[in-house]
């Protein structure tokens, strides 16, 4: 099925604008074409249009007859989306529009990130500012930027410029949860420079990747406890070193920071006379990695390929430090809530490894819905870096959302779910990052809350979004403009 066919989906007013959307490039921090793309549309609709000096995009729709006298509800999405591709894929996020294709209930990308978060939001509001039948209070759709490298766009926003009195966050991923809350986070950089070393004689060159993990959102799916890139290989390069001479070369494992590991390389050698034993050893670790997560990774792959030997190589003292501290850096769960069964309190994600030429860098994400825990965490980390000599930044910080369980809006979403779905929704703080904890700084009387479609396997190249899903969040999105509260 072509991006052309899934235009013809129910509700198409949303696949629609869709659509339109993941034809326009829109990685983090280089949005200026959608900006401008989202611009055009406010003002082709004769709404009140504005981007505001961050580049947030702001539209305005009145009230259609009968509802004048309701709050004003702002809808807001961010517009930046997360760029994953596999390997073998040939795509350049920079120019291309992301391909669609359908599988049985699912829309997916070829190869690629979908967009799905959070294209699919900014989708819907979309659809309800070209509406011309879908009855609704004031609206003010709030378009931010950068969501997904630092929320600079909901930091940015200044106060006064909303007007509105509730605000629909469309950026959850289970249709039967009503998000409360949201966990905060801190970005962390470790870097440092090593010298360089000739290779010795007797060294044989290999190329070592891991490749076939899952990957996923570091938040959502940090509980389920998938396998990261960066830990498995380093597992092998520290048991290699200790027993079979390994120096590295370079080690390029990763990307963002809030999508966990799919892939790792590292290229490297060792003592020649050991060759064969090593060559054995990789089959053994491989088969025990693969016996360890074999129901979280089916598709764990380990390659060993032999290269020609690289000239230099990491400085022996640096190396040995490095590996161990990559081992000792706390990776997944960190600690539970103690409050809200199920929910991750803090964690961490070892996202970006890079070793070249002299210079390592380490990235991580640290997240929690308490500031103490995740100072404590954070600090763990940053600790471990500084004794290889490493200098940690710690920057991108963002606060958590705090649960209201006494919101207006909160009401109307429960009761408009059970009316419609004959079911109770899940009403529940998540452990991702959410825009909501950001804004109700500038913002605190503003009553918030976050809903979406189901979306699944999000900053992956697995990233689907359920057609069915869609299709039952439009109607309750619909049904909730209908029933704002009254103005004070």
């Amino acid at each position: 099925m072509t991006n052309i066919e899934i235009r013809q989906l129910e509700p198409q007013a949303v696949w629609q604008k869709f659509a339109d959307l993941n034809a326009v490039p829109r990685p983090s921090k280089h949005e200026k074409r959608v900006i401008a793309f989202m611009k055009a549309f406010g003002e082709g609709l004769n709404l009140e249009t504005f981007v505001d000096g961050i580049g947030n995009v702001i539209i305005r729709k009145p009230a259609t007859k009968g509802l004048e006298n309701r709050k004003m509800v702002v809808l807001q999405s961010h517009l930046d989306m997360v760029h994953q591709k596999n390997n073998a894929t040939q795509f350049d996020f920079d120019v291309e529009g992301i391909k669609m294709k359908v599988e049985g209930d699912w829309v997916k990308a070829e190869g690629t990130t979908l967009g799905a978060d959070n294209g699919l939001g900014v989708a819907t509001i979309m659809a309800l500012l070209e509406s011309s039948d879908i009855p609704h209070p004031d609206l003010e759709a709030l378009f931010t930027i950068d969501e997904e490298t630092g929320m600079t766009g909901a930091m940015g926003l200044k106060g006064g410029v909303l007007k509105g009195d509730i605000l629909l966050n469309l950026d959850t991923e289970e249709d039967d949860e009503i998000g409360v809350g949201c966990a905060g986070g801190v970005d962390i950089t470790a870097i440092r420079t090593y010298k360089e070393e000739p290779v010795e004689e007797a060294k044989t060159g290999f190329k070592l990747t891991v490749n076939g993990l899952q990957g996923g959102h570091s938040g959502m799916e940090i509980i389920k406890g998938l396998g990261n890139a960066n830990k498995f290989i380093n597992r092998i390069l520290l048991d290699s070193f200790e027993n079979y001479g390994l120096r590295i070369n370079e080690i390029n494992g990763g990307g963002l920071r809030n999508a966990i590991p799919r892939e790792s390389v590292a290229v490297f050698c060792i003592d020649t006379v050991h060759e064969e034993a090593f060559k054995s050893d990789i089959l053994e670790f491989t088969e025990v990695l693969q016996e360890e997560y074999k129901t979280l990774e089916p598709n764990l792959k380990v390659t060993l390929e032999s290269v020609d030997l690289p000239e230099k190589v990491m400085n022996l003292g640096v190396q040995e430090g490095f590996l161990k501290v990559i081992q000792a850096a706390w990776n997944g769960v960190y600690r539970m809530s103690p409050d809200i069964e199920g929910l991750v309190e803090t964690s961490n994600n070892l996202a970006r490894v890079l070793v070249s030429d002299g210079e390592l860098e380490v990235l991580c994400l640290t997240r929690s819905s308490v500031e103490s825990s995740r100072t404590d965490l954070a600090n763990t980390i940053r600790s471990v870096f500084e004794l290889i000599g490493c200098e940690v930044t710690l920057s991108g910080e963002y606060p958590g959302w705090k649960p209201n369980m006494d919101s207006a809006i909160l009401k109307v979403l429960v009761d408009k779910y059970k009316k419609i779905n004959n079911e109770e929704p899940h009403v529940a703080a998540c452990h991702a990052g959410l825009e909501c904890g950001i804004l109700g700084q500038n913002y605190p009387e503003m009553d918030m809350i976050s809903f979406g479609p189901t979306i699944r396997g999000a900053h992956s190249p697995d990233e689907r979004a359920s057609i069915s899903s869609v299709q039952k969040f439009w109607k309750f999105v619909q049904e909730i403009l209908k029933d704002i509260p009254v103005k004070n």
